[in-house]
């Protein structure tokens, strides 16, 4: 039986372009989870006159097509504007590739996610925001619903693994129900301060195991 894949995703899987960390990024981003499966990592360094993406790298846990949306996603990036950047989607990636497995479009979702997240990080980081608007409670839940819950495979807000957000005077407290000696805590906390580090007027991020 032939893999599902066409030859573009496997070039792309075997011989990924772009693999690797940028070390000092201007911004990163992270979607998935190694815990619950397929995760991306993406680092931008970017022309802070042309905003123009000069370059970028991803990391990948995954199959081959979290491998293969990775490399071809960095591709169709590299060289824009933050803003050319933005219009791209799951399908540009999955028609660049020559198409995807219907089952592994996802992949393609994944990538693109954590390449507009490393933009609107970018921008949170270096005042281009259109508009400045203030952290909230409800502003740091939306953004830990992409932080995903190891124990469920579900985010860490509909699963109720966050039980409290405290937001005052730039800093954030999150209050997670794990104990801190759990083997996924440290996993947790390093994606909720990733998240909510970005964000332009906060200055501290706190994560705090409630569970004994």
């Amino acid at each position: 039986m032939s893999l599902p894949y066409t030859k573009k995703v496997l070039d792309h899987f075997m011989h990924p372009h772009n693999v690797g960390k940028i070390e000092n990024p201007d911004a990163s981003a992270t979607e998935g989870s190694p815990a619950c499966g397929d995760m991306v990592k993406l680092y931008l360094k970017v022309n802070e006159k042309t905003q123009i993406i000069e370059d970028i790298k991803f990391e990948s846990y995954g199959c081959a097509s979290n491998i293969a949306t990775g490399s071809i996603i960095t591709d169709l990036a590299r060289g824009k504007t933050l803003e050319e950047a933005k219009t791209l989607n799951w399908k540009s990636a999955a028609d660049a590739l020559g198409g995807l497995p219907a089952v592994k479009v996802h992949c393609a979702v994944l990538a693109v996610d954590a390449l507009r997240t490393a933009i609107e990080n970018y921008e949170h980081q270096h005042g281009l925001l259109k508009e400045k608007t203030p952290t909230t409670r409800t502003v740091v839940l939306r953004r830990l619903s992409k932080v995903i819950n190891p124990l469920a495979g579900l985010d860490v807000v509909k699963t109720k693994l966050v039980k409290k957000v405290e937001v005052e005077n730039h800093k954030v407290t999150v209050y997670v129900e794990l104990p801190s000696d759990h083997q996924f805590a440290n996993n947790v906390r390093n994606e909720i301060e990733e998240r909510i580090e970005p964000l332009w007027d906060v200055n501290q991020v706190k994560v705090i195991f409630t569970k004994q």
